[in-house]
């Protein structure tokens, strides 16, 4: 079985408010970021929350998910991977990183990952796109005690740096795998983004 972690405890102090909650499509960047995982072949979706906790669980309290705290959540991303990772129950066999200010992920996205694992004899799916590696990034389990661990002075790229013949590279057209949002004008690339793969639907 496979569940998805979001990445969702961060300051947004670059953008300069919660971009969490910023209006995306019908709904928020992290609502949509979780209707996209809820819709995929994942088991379960849980979001690590911290900064505005209270508000992030409220924009999601319709949401089929789990909610996990962080405590420690200024420290970085790697205490929210963490916190996800100690608190999800241990049937998991594997599970997404997703994070929470990449809402151009689409559930076809997500499903490549769970495919890619089911099919290959990695440990690790990472997509990439133009020769430069990007997120949702799929881990096994097994990594589990090494993340909680180690790599305190590199996060997650300390984990791929460490088991780098243990991956498979999933290639694709998308751009979106290397697209998060920091900065107001990559909240409006987003938004860009979005609306132009609508009309492209439409």
């Amino acid at each position: 079985m496979i569940c998805a972690i979001v990445l969702a405890a961060g300051c947004s102090k670059r953008m300069g408010t919660q971009k969490l909650l910023l209006p995306f499509g019908k709904s928020t960047v992290i609502s949509h970021i979780v209707n996209q995982l809820t819709k995929s072949k994942v088991e379960k979706t849980y979001v690590v929350v911290g900064h505005q906790r209270e508000q992030v669980i409220k924009e999601l309290s319709d949401k089929p998910i789990g909610i996990i705290q962080n405590p420690e959540y200024k420290s970085g991303m790697l205490s929210s991977i963490r916190a996800g990772i100690r608190n999800i129950p241990q049937e998991y066999d594997a599970v997404i990183i997703a994070l929470g200010d990449q809402p151009s992920i689409t559930t076809e996205l997500i499903d490549k990952v769970v495919q890619n694992f089911s099919s290959t004899d990695k440990n690790i799916i990472v997509p990439k796109y133009n020769d430069k590696r990007g997120h949702p990034i799929l881990l096994s389990t097994i990594f589990k005690n090494e993340i909680l661990t180690n790599f305190d002075d590199i996060g997650l790229r300390g984990i791929l740096q460490a088991h780098d013949n243990d991956i498979y590279e999933m290639n694709v057209t998308d751009q979106s795998v290397i697209a998060d949002m920091d900065y107001p004008q990559d909240y409006q690339q987003e938004i860009e983004r979005y609306e132009n793969r609508n009309e492209e639907i439409s």
